[in-house]
């Protein structure tokens, strides 16, 4: 890590000096040329007649879903909104103290849902990359993208990405992200890497296309398990504003996940010449396997005067070394019919396998835990898209034919009114099977060991989406019935007692988000507002009922439009509630009604500078944290993090 970072720093300058500069006579609009042109440096050493220009739009980033953005080298405010670990919009999300760390969710229509069991351990998988995330590239010259940021005391956070077109046809990118941050707190650095290997191809004749990519990613964190008296850090003692003088359960407690994929994505056109009617044969790989571990060398903590076993019982005295591997195979196999007036009509069958397992059973008192969940689904299921003029749809179902039942209706429906106003709606009902670890979980705590069988989860989802020039809005209704959650059965709040359980009365969510941005001058306040309301019987499903952003900021170029300057102030607000709780035995949040969280104002200083097609970032974070007092918490006993100054920069280099 440290010798990527040295590399990217030492080849900064030469870098920025090969760059070309920009002709006086280019426009420039927020930091970025109007005419979206980028010059490869190859060409300024030919004759200045003989220079070709690449648009932006020959720069282009393909979804699994065929959407399609470009490279966009400006300076935006929502790109100060993306410059962080996760590298998108945080709003919604709680990050822990640490770079690295796990989320606390704010807004829950940010989950994502599949019919399909998953591995779990969803506290783990912020920064884990999965296959819809990937983003396929088709470049006119080979592009470089390098992002650094700062973090917690020792460490450094670096992404640098390359891609290149050795044809029209064929593309190919590597990419590696990579972080370690030791953190203010006792046992708490995190260590990260994202490596993603991608490749698109398509026939001269333009009848078969691919894309495929390969990842490995690890997640190492040391687990505190929080601190152990929060009544020392809400107390203002300067003896505590070195947090390392703050007492923690575990000063050697680890948890690990690492997962490499393999996945293709492709397609045949079986008419050798595209006209009104056509053919498609589609087949999708997606090959997984995963790993989780928690160690946790000391078994007692000591809070004060007191020993404390955290997680209750456990079978060895020393040396906890929890270990969960999985695997999964999912193919799909389809037949599309296109019709040029009437739409696509699609017709597929998927074939799913997984393995989920430990290397032994365990023969309980009460109870016999196996060592595998192993699962076999097949589905059969038609999807149908139009599109024509300002109309865009969607229409999707899908019914397992095999014993484990699951099912899936998804309807989309898109409309442009026109280019700056959108509507959206979207329906979507799921009969999803649990995540592997809900139903069978080994450990050396005692209370930590479970074989159940769940119902499937029941759960409708209406949204509707609005973009115009003047706001942005968005709409969801979520139904959730056998809602699957995770929750402490200890009494004493020093301990976590854990485990999975279904809740048997239906769960009612509504959630509305305005974002809207004004501007006078050279002046701008950009808002997002989002509102929150559940209906349920218990403290199930809890959220804040108002998240709030705001950020009042400047833009303005400077020494002759050399530079583009952007500075501003951001408060992140929520109300109080109870916010779920986080534990690493089994890398999951879960419910607690005890401690409530919120309602503090944390605010953020920003100065950004765009320098031809580097963007330059400086911020002071949560620097009121010192004037609010001591009550800011990610989770019940997780402090938020502290006032500290971070430096960072985005650099692309088109060649």
């Amino acid at each position: 890590m440290r010798i990527l970072f040295l590399s990217c720093f030492f080849a900064l300058p030469m870098v920025l000096f090969s760059q070309n500069k920009e002709g006086k006579n280019l426009k420039k609009n927020n930091g970025m040329d109007i005419n979206n042109s980028y010059q490869s440096t190859s060409d300024s050493l030919k004759n200045s007649k003989n220079i070709k220009i690449a648009t932006q739009d020959m720069y282009r980033f393909i979804t699994l879903e065929r959407d399609t953005t470009y490279i966009d080298t400006s300076l935006t405010i929502q790109k100060e909104y993306s410059h962080n670990y996760l590298r998108k919009d945080t709003f919604g999300l709680l990050p822990f103290p640490n770079e690295g760390q796990t989320y606390n969710t704010l807004q829950y229509s940010l989950t994502e849902i599949s019919p399909y069991p998953e591995f779990g351990f969803k506290a783990k998988h912020f920064n884990f990359i999965e296959a819809n995330q990937i983003r396929y590239c088709s470049v006119a010259t080979p592009v470089t993208e390098l992002y650094f940021k700062s973090v917690m005391q020792q460490g450094q956070s670096v992404d640098a990405f390359f891609t290149l077109n050795t044809s029209p046809r064929f593309n190919f990118s590597i990419a590696y992200k990579g972080l370690r941050s030791t953190g203010k707190y006792i046992n708490q650095m995190a260590s990260t890497g994202n490596f993603r290997l991608t490749t698109s191809y398509n026939t001269k004749n333009n009848r078969y296309y691919a894309n495929a990519h390969y990842t490995s990613q690890d997640i190492l964190n040391e687990e505190n398990g929080g601190i152990t008296t929060i009544e020392d850090f809400e107390s203002g003692n300067l003896d505590y504003a070195n947090r390392e003088q703050l007492e923690v359960y575990f000063k050697d407690a680890k948890s690990f996940m690492k997962g490499k994929r393999v996945f293709v994505d492709h397609f045949f056109r079986i008419n050798t010449v595209k006209g009104i009617n056509n053919l498609y044969v589609t087949h999708q790989l997606n090959y997984e396997n995963k790993f989780f571990e928690y160690n946790q060398a000391t078994v007692p903590s000591t809070v004060g005067n007191t020993t404390v076993y955290r997680y209750g019982d456990s079978y060895v005295s020393s040396g906890i070394n929890d270990q969960t591997h999985y695997n999964k195979i999912h193919n799909t196999f389809g037949l599309i019919y296109e019709n040029t007036t009437l739409g696509k009509f699609k017709f597929f069958a998927e074939d799913f396998r997984s393995n989920y397992y430990y290397s032994k059973i365990l023969l309980l008192d009460t109870q016999t835990i196996p060592a595998a969940l192993n699962q076999n689904i097949n589905s059969v299921g038609g999807q149908y898209e139009y599109q024509k003029i300002k109309w865009n749809g969607k229409f999707l179902y899908s019914r397992s034919v095999t014993n484990e039942s699951l099912s899936n209706l998804d309807a989309k429906l898109h409309y442009e009114l026109n280019d700056k106003t959108q509507l959206e709606f979207e329906y979507q009902n799921l009969n999803k099977l649990p995540n592997a670890n809900y139903e069978l979980y080994q450990s050396s705590f005692v209370n930590y060991n479970w074989y159940n069988v769940f119902k499937n989860e029941k759960i409708n989802a209406i949204s509707a989406n609005a973009t115009s020039s003047w706001i942005k809005a968005s709409i969801q209704f979520l139904n959730l019935k056998d809602y699957l959650y995770f929750e402490n059965r200890a009494t004493d709040t020093r301990i976590q007692i854990v485990s999975p359980k279904q809740y048997n009365s239906a769960i009612n969510y509504v959630s509305v988000k305005v974002s809207k941005e004004f501007k006078l001058g050279k002046f701008a306040l950009d808002n997002t507002l989002l509102y929150q309301k559940v209906a349920q019987p218990d403290l199930i499903l809890n959220v804040p009922e108002v998240v709030t952003r705001n950020t009042l900021y400047y833009s303005d170029t400077m020494f002759e439009k050399a530079l583009f300057l952007q500075t501003g102030i951001t408060l992140n607000y929520f109300t109080r509630y109870f916010a779920n709780d986080y534990n690493p035995v089994i890398g999951e949040f879960f419910v607690q009604n005890i401690k409530e969280i919120g309602n503090y104002p944390n605010l953020d200083f920003f100065v950004n500078a765009r320098i031809q097609r580097t963007r330059i970032y400086f911020k002071a974070e949560h620097f009121n944290s010192s004037l609010s007092g001591n009550n800011f918490y990610a989770a019940p006993n997780t402090p938020y993090r502290d006032f500290m100054i971070r430096f960072g920069l985005v650099w692309n280099f088109f060649q």
